[in-house]
């Protein structure tokens, strides 16, 4: 679910159509990120990779948007 959000977060605010599993990537690095930052750390960098595209999806129902979705878009 989490990786569902990142998806539809990335192609709504960024443009950028990627598959679920660049979804948990992405989200994934968010969590490592903002736990480093709650451990002082200032200078870290995350890097992550999209490994896959939407081609898969774009006809599939992956694109609609639930309420809980929007409700949990920061």
């Amino acid at each position: 679910e989490e990786a569902h959000r990142t998806v539809l977060q990335l192609a709504r605010e960024e443009g950028l159509l990627v598959g679920p599993s660049s979804g948990a990537n992405l989200a994934a690095a968010i969590g490592v990120a903002q736990n480093l930052k709650a451990h002082g750390s200032k200078d870290a960098v995350v890097v992550t990779i999209f490994c896959d595209s939407a081609a898969k999806y774009l006809s599939d129902r992956w694109w609609q948007e639930t309420e809980n979705d929007a409700e949990n878009w920061p």
